[in-house]
C-alpha cells in the first residue's frame, strides 16, 4: 500500500517522500488506518517491520489537523530503554520536520537539566523511558494534563523488566479520554491482561503470529563447551570475514570480559551493559555503525532499541533466561525484509533454556557439532538441570527473572 492511500497532511507526506517512504510495510497497512479511525489498538509485528513509523505517523497527522498547534504535551510514547528512547525520538523528529512540532527525549542515565529546558521550550511529543518520567512528574517539570495519545512501545519487555509500579503511578497523570496504542514484538497474553484496564476496546493488528521469530533469519544452533565459546566466535567472524556483529550475553561482567578477550583476538570490539555511561554506550554504537568495531556485545537491556539497518549477523553467546528474548535478540538481523543470521552457542547447561525456546517457538531446535569444537559429552551438567523437571525451571526462570528486574529498573 502507497503512503498516499492514507491521506496524511501535505507537510508530511513531503517529508515521507523526502525520506525515500513510498511503500507502507504490512504492519503498518494495517495499524495506521485503525489508528487514524481513532481506535485503541494492540499491535504486534518483528522488530524491523517500520512499528515507529506505523504509530508516529497517523499520531502527526492528528497533532498537525489541531489548529494552532498546542504548546503542550500531546502524545507520550513509553519505551522500556535509554536507547530505544533515543531511536524513536530520532525518527519522530525526521518524521515532523517542518511541521512546527517539537520531540523531547527523556531517559536515565543523562543530565536531567537540558530535558527540563527541553520541556520548558515546549514539546508536543515526548519519548520516555519510565523511571525518568517520574522524575519530571514529580518535579513538576512535565504535564499529562492534556494527552492525547499514548503509546506503549514494547510493551512486553517494559512491564517484564519491572516497571508496573512505575507506569500505574504514571497512569494516574494521564487524562481518561485519550488514544492508547500498545505494540511489541512479541504478545506475552499475562502482559496484556495488565494492561487491558488502559484499552478501551483496542482493535487487534499483526502481520506475524505471535511470539515467532523474523522468518528472514536464518537459525543456526552450534553444541560447544562453554570455555570455548569465545574461540568459536572468534574463529566465526576471522573465518567469515565477517565485519559488523552483534553478540549478546547474559550478564555484565561476561559482555566485559568476552569483548576483552576478542581484542585479544584481533577484532575490533567494545561492549555495552547497564552500567556503562551513556556517553561510552552512544560511542559504541556510534563506532559499530561506523564500522570501527568488528564486534559489538551488549546485555539484552543494553541492546533494546540498537538499530543497525545493515546488520546481518547475531551471536547469542549465551541463550537468555527469558525466551521471548530470544527473538528480540535475533530480530536485531533480518529488518526491513532484508535477510539475516542469527547463531546460538548451547552448551551442555543451557539446553533447558533452548527447550523453552523451543515451547516459544512451537518449533525443533537441534544444535549442530562444529568440527573442532565439539562438546565434552562426559561432563555433567550445573545443578544437574539436565534432568530438571519443567515446573523446576520455571521456578528458576521465575527466581531470575525476579533478580533481573530489579537491577533493570534501577538502571533505567
Amino acid at each position: 500500500m502507497s503512503f498516499s492511500a492514507f491521506n496524511l497532511n501535505s507537510h508530511l507526506s513531503e517529508t515521507l517522500t523526502r525520506l525515500d517512504y513510498h511503500t507502507a510495510t504490512p504492519i503498518q497497512s494495517l495499524a495506521i488506518p485503525e489508528i487514524m479511525a481513532g481506535h485503541d489498538i494492540i499491535a504486534h509485528a518483528q522488530t524491523g517491520t517500520g512499528k515507529t513509523a506505523a504509530f508516529m505517523l497517523p499520531i502527526i497527522d492528528k497533532l498537525l489537523s489541531r489548529q494552532p498547534i498546542s504548546n503542550t504535551v500531546s502524545a507520550l510514547i513509553l519505551v522500556p530503554t535509554r536507547e530505544l528512547a533515543q531511536q524513536v525520538a530520532k525518527a519522530s523528529t525526521q518524521y515532523s520536520e517542518n511541521c512546527g512540532l517539537n520531540v523531547a527525549c527523556l531517559y536515565g542515565g543523562a543530565n536531567i537539566g537540558p530535558q527540563e529546558k527541553q520541556l520548558k521550550q515546549g514539546a508536543q511529543i515526548v519519548v520516555a523511558t519510565p523511571g525518568r518520567l517520574l522524575d519530571h512528574l514529580i518535579k513538576g517539570t512535565l504535564s499529562l494534563s492534556d494527552l492525547a495519545y499514548l503509546v506503549f512501545d514494547e510493551a512486553d519487555r517494559m512491564l517484564d523488566m519491572g516497571f508496573m509500579g512505575e507506569i500505574k503511578r504514571i497512569m494516574r497523570h494521564v487524562p481518561l479520554t485519550r488514544q492508547t496504542l500498545l505494540f511489541s514484538a512479541t504478545v506475552d497474553e499475562q502482559v496484556l491482561n495488565n494492561v487491558s484496564q488502559w484499552l478501551n476496546e483496542p482493535k487487534r493488528v499483526g502481520v506475524d503470529a505471535p511470539n515467532t521469530a523474523a522468518t528472514k533469519v536464518e537459525q543456526l544452533f552450534y553444541a560447544v563447551d562453554d570455555e570455548r565459546k569465545r574461540e568459536l566466535i572468534a574463529y566465526t567472524v576471522g573465518k567469515n570475514n565477517w565485519h559488523q556483529v552483534l553478540v549478546f550475553t547474559r550478564t555484565k561482567n561476561y559482555a566485559d570480559e568476552l569483548a576483552k578477550e576478542l581484542n585479544k583476538d584481533g577484532l575490533p570490539t567494545m561492549a555495552i551493559h547497564g552500567d556503562k555511561s551513556q556517553g561510552a554506550r552512544n560511542k559504541a554504537l556510534e563506532q559499530f555503525r561506523a564500522g570501527e568495531l568488528r564486534v559489538l556485545v551488549a546485555t539484552d537491556v543494553a541492546a533494546r532499541g540498537i538499530d543497525i539497518p545493515s546488520l546481518d549477523y547475531v551471536i547469542n553467546a549465551e541463550l537468555p533466561y527469558i525466551a521471548e528474548d530470544y527473538v528480540h535478540r535475533i530480530g536485531r538481523t533480518g529488518r526491513a525484509g532484508k535477510a539475516g543470521t542469527a547463531i546460538s552457542l548451547v552448551s551442555l547447561d543451557e539446553n533447558w533454556l533452548l527447550e523453552e525456546i523451543e515451547v516459544l517457538l512451537d518449533e525443533r531446535l537441534t544444535p549442530q557439532w562444529l568440527t573442532g569444537f565439539e562438546p565434552d559429552l562426559t561432563r555433567e551438567p550445573k545443578d544437574n538441570r539436565k534432568n530438571t523437571t519443567k515446573s523446576r525451571k520455571q521456578r528458576d526462570k521465575k527466581r531470575i527473572l525476579g533478580q533481573r528486574s530489579n537491577r533493570r529498573r534501577k538502571k533505567n
